[in-house]
C-alpha cells in the first residue's frame, strides 16, 4: 500500500509504533477516528520519556503526528495523541489554574496572566472558562512564549 493509500489512522498508528520501538517502550498502541479528530493512545509501563518534561515530547510528537495524517491530503482534522492518561491530568491541572486565575482577577479587577501553554491547551483554557460571565480571557505574546491572560469584565 503506498503512502497516500494509508489512511491517516494508519500513518498514525505506524509512527507511534515506530516511536515506541525507537525507545524501547513496551506500550500498548491504539488510534481511533471518529470523523472530526484522529486519536493516538499509547499505554504501558514507564512512558514519562514518551512524554517529556512539562510534555513538551508529547506535544511534539502530536504535531509530527498531525502532519503525518494530513500529508497530502486536502482534509484537515485534528490529531491527538495521549500516553498513560496524561493529557486527562494535565486538563485538570490547567483548570484549576484557570480557576485559581478568574477568581483573582475578579477578586481584584486586574489581569492574571498563565504561564505561556501551546495552542491545544490555551483553547482548553478558553473554552473552560468561557461560561463564567465575570471573566474573559485572550491569548498574548508569540510562540513558543504564547500564553493566556484572564481579565474581568467591565460590570
Amino acid at each position: 500500500m503506498s503512502a497516500v493509500e494509508e489512511t491517516a489512522t494508519e500513518r498514525v498508528h505506524d509512527l507511534l509504533e515506530a516511536v515506541a520501538d525507537a525507545l524501547e517502550l513496551d506500550a500498548r498502541i491504539d488510534v481511533t477516528d471518529d470523523g472530526e479528530t484522529v486519536k493516538g493512545t499509547v499505554e504501558g509501563d514507564d512512558l514519562g520519556l514518551l512524554i517529556g518534561r512539562h510534555g513538551q515530547t508529547i506535544d511534539a510528537l502530536e504535531h509530527v503526528a498531525w502532519r503525518v495524517a494530513m500529508h497530502g491530503r486536502e482534509e484537515r482534522r485534528r490529531v491527538t495523541i495521549d500516553a498513560a492518561g496524561y493529557r486527562a491530568l494535565r486538563a485538570e491541572t490547567l483548570q484549576r489554574q484557570a480557576d485559581q486565575a478568574a477568581d483573582e482577577a475578579a477578586r481584584y479587577a486586574r489581569p492574571v496572566a498563565l504561564d505561556a501553554m501551546v495552542p491545544s491547551e490555551r483553547r482548553l483554557v478558553h473554552e473552560y472558562l468561557r461560561d463564567r460571565h465575570d471573566v474573559e480571557t485572550y491569548s498574548e505574546g508569540d510562540e513558543p512564549h504564547r500564553h493566556l491572560v484572564v481579565a474581568p469584565l467591565a460590570e
